[in-house]
């Protein structure tokens, strides 16, 4: 089936799941083996999100890089291209992601790999709003932080000298783009499974 919207890419951005590497805020409540195997569940939660729509191309860009067991898994079960994730910190990994994406495409979204309540459709308006000409196109977190950001352009600024996991990136990402002057939308307010309370919570969707 063709793409809705051929012309764009969504990034998904994951670590590899080593124990005691990733989703560590689930610990104590789950040790490292059973925190490596939440973040792997949610992984594959968010491609189902993605592929439920045959929205665009769809990219899984891995770290530390994409020779995992896990992330050659998630390219035999979808049709996606692994990619690697560069730069000294979150910051200059997405813009790295942006500028790499926007060479080959017109519009480009990033997202993280656990955040239960982003849908397919959210996606989908999610592109639709960068097709209608917006700058840029935001989730918000509940914590403070969003869960996934769409550029048509690459906008280092809105990467830089950020404080990454603190609860005032998202107000700073929107005082930035206003400063800038770029159109930016937003959509509703989402949350993701960061503590243990958090992963209670999607057990029980």
């Amino acid at each position: 089936m063709p793409a809705i919207y051929p012309d764009s890419v969504l990034m998904i951005f994951c670590k590899a799941p080593i124990p005691g590497q990733v989703k560590t805020r689930l610990q104590p409540a789950l040790n490292a083996e059973q925190a490596a195997a939440a973040h792997r569940q949610l992984t594959y939660m968010t491609l189902e999100r993605a592929f439920q729509q045959p929205l665009c191309a769809v990219e899984l860009h891995c770290a530390p890089d994409a020779g995992h067991s896990f992330f050659q898994d998630c390219a035999r079960r979808y049709p996606l291209t692994l990619k690697g994730q560069y730069g000294a910190d979150l910051g200059e990994r997405m813009h790295h992601a942006f500028a790499d994406a926007l060479g080959r495409y017109r519009h480009a979204l990033l997202m993280g790999c656990d955040c239960p309540s982003l849908s397919s459709d959210d996606l989908l308006r999610a592109l639709a709003v960068l097709h209608k000409g917006h700058d840029a196109v935001i989730a918000p977190a509940d914590d403070g932080g969003y869960v996934l950001i769409g550029l048509n352009e690459t906008q280092p600024r809105l990467f830089s000298d950020m404080s990454w996991g603190h609860d005032q990136v998202m107000a700073t990402t929107r005082s930035r783009a206003n400063e800038m002057g770029l159109n930016l939308y937003e959509l509703d307010s989402q949350w993701d499974v960061d503590t243990y309370s958090d992963w209670l919570r999607y057990s029980a969707m």
